[in-house]
């Protein structure tokens, strides 16, 4: 550690604090605290969304993945490119419309008032869902705040955990869904300067093409490679991260909250390149490590660490923290988020709606903050472990939301005849088979989204067919906002405004 990496550190934690600060008396409202009441412009939506999405494993898993295995997990890349440009295409507008219509914030009573559910069920159980999976996703980036301040400050890991987890639920708690956003477009521009800076320079100090392909070769020959390119399911599998996309609450919540609809297809051509320069930037340090670093240690997940060694052999101390700083970014920048979601879940969807239903805005906001260093303290503990490899931990939370809320976002978007009925054994089926695919092991053969999120769809068509959508004010509702998408640029929602 030198002097300008922890300056560089604490001027970054004190920004971070400060932006916390500055939104304190902006979350009066429990919108306010857990959408922005709905007012985000065009650049802070675009990279507050891909922020969100790209954690500490765009930074640290996939080059990592990339080091291990190569072109194989490229795909993985490909994959995620392709969701991101359909979940803007497909799901950012209509959606936008759907949930001011429904006048839902969260994803579970979206889903309630959309499907008109009478029971409950399907707030509920998303709900769940969602603790669930975002804990673990959390404790994925806790991880990776772990391993950085460890590598980066010589600190234990557990004390490097405890660190970044005090930071992120500070800020988070003061300033709820505004400072996050915020600080996201902060950390997302930091972000893609470090992914272009970074392996720009370490290509040329490395020596070019021809040591990495060297490298690739030497790995091959020792057995630590595959020779040749992925096999077909290999191929699927990896590509299938990109069904991903379309079940992300964190995500999600980022269509929901623009100031107007027509401001996400610019918000739209902004995250797109974004999503490509990052993507390749954390696919080309992976080959580039495979030169610069001969035998990084893969079972002890040392091998997540290669962009961290490579800031500290290519760049100046000074700027070398600033890069540092860009992979807390992309920390920070998806676990705020996440509890931010899973507080919603607790407050919105439990708390307002079956403890307390006549409860004021300001206990609400309260509320919203206790369930923020609720679910850290959970996150917190399953992340002192210190074996998980980031990659592993985050593909079984994006599956997990991909098979379970993946196919209920486009029924719901796309489908005029889906029932609560089939929304919810589509929602339980999905999930039930991904766990199980997990637990089996079949996981090592073809990841397990792509038979949640298979069986889910199954599921829905199936039940379609003997109970599908008969309520009629649901299906006219549907008709409505079908026709807001068909004017073009969604009628009179351009202002920002329901045009009821």
């Amino acid at each position: 550690m030198s002097d300008a990496t922890l300056v560089t550190f604490v001027v970054y934690f004190v920004l971070l604090l400060g932006i916390g600060f500055y939104f304190w008396r902006k979350s009066a409202s429990i919108e306010d605290y857990l959408l922005g009441g709905r007012g985000m412009g065009a650049w802070v939506t675009a990279l507050s969304a891909q922020a969100s999405d790209m954690s500490g494993w765009l930074l640290m898993g996939l080059p990592g993945a990339i080091y291990v295995a190569g072109m194989a997990n490229v795909w993985i890349a490909v994959g995620l490119f392709i969701g991101t440009v359909l979940n803007w295409l497909l799901v950012s507008g209509r959606l936008r419309i759907y949930t001011q219509k429904t006048n839902t914030i969260t994803l579970p009573c979206f889903f309630e008032e959309r499907f008109a559910d009478p029971t409950g069920l399907l707030r509920i159980v998303s709900a769940i869902v969602i603790l669930i999976f975002f804990t673990i996703y959390a404790s994925s980036g806790l991880v990776a705040a772990g391993k950085l301040f460890e590598s980066t400050f010589g600190v234990s890991y557990t004390t490097a955990v405890l660190i970044g987890g005090v930071i992120i639920v500070a800020y988070t708690f003061l300033g709820g869904f505004l400072a996050v956003c915020w600080t996201d477009l902060f950390q997302g521009t930091l972000m893609v300067l470090a992914l272009v800076i970074v392996p720009t320079v370490a290509y040329f100090d490395v020596g070019g093409i021809e040591t990495i392909r060297a490298a690739m070769a030497s790995k091959v020959e020792r057995g630590l490679m595959q020779q040749g390119g992925p096999s077909l399911l290999m191929i699927i599998s990896t590509m299938a991260w990109g069904l991903g996309y379309f079940g992300q609450p964190h995500i999600l919540a980022r269509f929901m909250s623009v100031k107007s609809v027509g401001k996400l297809s610019e918000s739209m051509t902004i995250a797109i390149v974004w999503v490509f320069v990052s993507l390749t930037g954390a696919v080309i340090i992976g080959f580039i490590g495979m030169g610069m670093f001969e035998n990084l240690n893969v079972p002890d997940g040392e091998h997540e660490k290669v962009f961290i060694y490579m800031i500290g052999k290519v760049m100046h101390p000074w700027l070398g923290g600033i890069m540092l700083a860009a992979i807390l970014s992309a920390i920070m920048s998806t676990i705020d988020s996440q509890l931010l979601v899973s507080s919603s879940a607790l407050t919105e969807d439990f708390y307002q709606k079956a403890i307390r239903k006549k409860v004021s805005e300001r206990e609400l906001v309260w509320v919203g903050r206790g369930c923020v260093i609720l679910i850290s303290l959970v996150a917190l503990l399953l992340a002192l472990r210190p074996d998980d490899t980031i990659l592993g931990i985050v593909a079984y939370a994006w599956g997990g939301f991909g098979a379970a809320f993946g196919p209920l976002v486009l029924f719901a978007l796309f489908s005029r005849k889906t029932s609560w009925q089939s929304a919810l054994a589509g929602m339980v089926t999905g999930t039930v088979v991904l766990v199980i695919w997990k637990q089996v092991g079949l996981s090592s053969q073809l990841y397990e989204i792509v038979p949640g999120f298979a069986a889910n769809c199954l599921m829905i068509l199936v039940l379609d067919r003997v109970v599908g959508q008969s309520n009629k004010s649901v299906l006219a509702e549907y008709e409505e906002v079908i026709e807001k998408v068909a004017a073009g640029k969604y009628g009179r929602f351009s202002d920002g405004q329901d045009s009821d």
